[in-house]
């Protein structure tokens, strides 16, 4: 059993949940996983849906795992992915299990907000990109819902976990962001957004910000899990995101990064949102961060399109590990065709290895053949995208980017690193892996005044954290080519599958 001030990190992801145990000695930080599980969304007539009731039920599991392993539980925070919530009638029962925010429901929505307020007004307030899984738009999905008419309160995903817990509902700041409903200016739901677009203002709970004490382990959850009654629930980052910037091993402030999994967060961190007329026309996002900080940056669609791939491949029949990928993306050519990562026929569940092959087509490009071509092209389209997306975060941000931190999943894919220093040109340092969950852990070390600032939690992750450098190679004429048509496939704009083919 470990004796050190522990803290218990529930960090839930799109494609699986975790609880880690973080011990915290001698100004460094040790990480052990208690439990691991699977969440896969549910899909039924009307929709796409998480197991909510079922992730609950494999937290308290890791509740129950962590009472045996951990002597000294000093508290426990929530994270998860952004924007999907539940909502609650008056007496605090879950009216339905949440949407997931690939359900189709909200196509078109983006179009209804902007008949009842304008673009640039919206993203003055909130300082958000447009993107139709924003909590905006899958409410305007539900305005003639009975579901929305009856609810009491709407919770985000990691608030409805720390109400299971406490009993206590709140917002916390980071995810309260990313809704595309929190007003910038005054650190407040956006109500004149709200009203506007005729949406229920009485559920929206408090805000409250990262190292606030939820409340306590409810006696009956204490019981059912074997842990004490007076462990304190934190509220950390609690968009995941938001964890994991915190948990950057970075020195100093010339750094940008990417939270590398499912979703691909690319930017920087700004002392302020930055909310201009390019910062709209090229669709960023300000999203709270720990600290007071600003997350300025945007999502790219990350390693889904090799999730679904190899999800694919699997139903046929074909096995292939993440580790199997990369070496197989390895011998493939390099420099072939690509991909707008970011392209709208990507974003939904299905059949991703035709579709990467049809939007080849469609742009006049080689269509890639098994594997590890398809694996390459991903690889490479995301490199470019990251390094567009971090230029124009520099600029806009009016700062300079002198090495790249990944973090996350992605940041094991050594292939994915070294093409993103290549495409960059900038050094890109990889790890720590679980940033996550360190970040949660270490805003509850915050909480409880063991550590005393963001600068010190990094400096602990430094120290705790085996980081691997990346340098830019020197095929910089062929990254050169590449690049230039990339570009020229960005700017093209939407390319609908079946259409006619795109000339480059």
């Amino acid at each position: 059993m470990t004796t050190e001030p522990t803290f218990l990190a529930i960090d839930l992801g799109a494609e699986s949940g975790r609880v880690l145990a973080a011990s915290l000695k001698d100004e460094q930080v040790q990480l052990q996983e208690i439990h691991r599980f699977a969440n896969v969304p549910v899909e039924l007539n009307d929709g796409l849906y998480w197991n909510i009731l079922g992730i609950f039920a494999e937290v308290k599991e890791g509740l129950r795992k962590a009472g045996e392993r951990v002597e000294r539980l000093s508290s426990i925070g929530v994270d998860s992915w952004a924007v999907d919530f539940g909502l609650l009638d008056r007496e605090g029962a879950l009216l339905a299990n949440p949407h997931n925010y690939r359900d189709p429901r909200t196509e078109g929505m983006i179009e209804r907000a902007f008949e009842r307020m304008p673009q640039d007004e919206i993203y003055r307030t909130t300082g958000i990109q447009f993107i139709r899984i924003n909590t905006l738009y899958q409410l305007l999905a539900m305005e003639k819902s009975p579901l929305l008419q009856v609810a009491d309160r709407l919770l985000l995903i990691p608030d409805l976990i720390s109400y299971w817990l406490t009993g206590r509902m709140a917002c916390e700041l980071t995810n309260a962001t990313t809704t595309q409903l929190y007003d910038q200016q005054t650190g407040d739901w956006d109500w004149k957004l709200l009203n506007e677009m005729s949406l229920p203002t009485h559920v929206f709970p408090e805000i409250v910000s990262p190292a606030t004490q939820l409340g306590r382990l409810l006696p009956e959850v204490a019981q059912q899990v074997g842990l004490s009654e007076s462990v304190p629930i934190i509220s950390v980052g609690s968009h995941d995101t938001a964890s994991a910037v915190a948990a950057v091993p970075a020195e100093g402030d010339s750094f940008a990064y990417i939270s590398s999994g499912t979703w691909s967060l690319v930017g920087i961190e700004t002392p302020e949102p930055v909310i201009t007329q390019e910062a709209l026309d090229l669709n960023f996002t300000n999203e709270g961060g720990v600290g007071g900080r600003t997350r300025f940056l945007k999502n790219v669609m990350g390693l889904w399109l090799l999730q679904e791939c190899r999800r694919t491949w699997g139903e046929e029949g074909y096995e292939h590990s993440y580790e199997e990928l990369e070496r197989l993306s390895r011998e493939a050519k390099a420099f072939g065709s690509v991909v707008d990562p970011d392209h709208r026929s990507f974003f939904s569940p299905g059949e991703m290895p035709s579709r990467i092959r049809d939007f080849c087509e469609k742009t006049g490009q080689k269509t890639p053949e098994g594997p590890g071509q398809v694996a390459r092209c991903v690889f490479e389209s995301l490199a470019l995208k990251y390094a567009i997306v971090l230029e124009q975060a520099a600029r806009l941000g009016e700062q300079s980017v002198e090495t790249v931190h990944v973090v996350g999943g992605g940041s094991q894919n050594s292939l994915l690193c070294q093409l993103t220093a290549d495409a960059t040109g900038l050094p890109v340092l990889a790890g720590p892996v679980e940033a996550t969950a360190l970040g949660n852990a270490m805003v509850q070390a915050l909480a409880g005044g063991y550590v005393d600032s963001l600068q010190e939690i990094r400096a602990i992750i430094r120290r705790s954290s085996d980081v691997v450098h990346y340098v830019p190679g020197e095929a910089t004429g062929e990254w050169a080519e590449l690049r230039e048509r990339f570009g020229k496939i960005l700017e093209a704009g939407p390319i609908a599958i079946g259409e006619d083919q795109v000339k480059l």
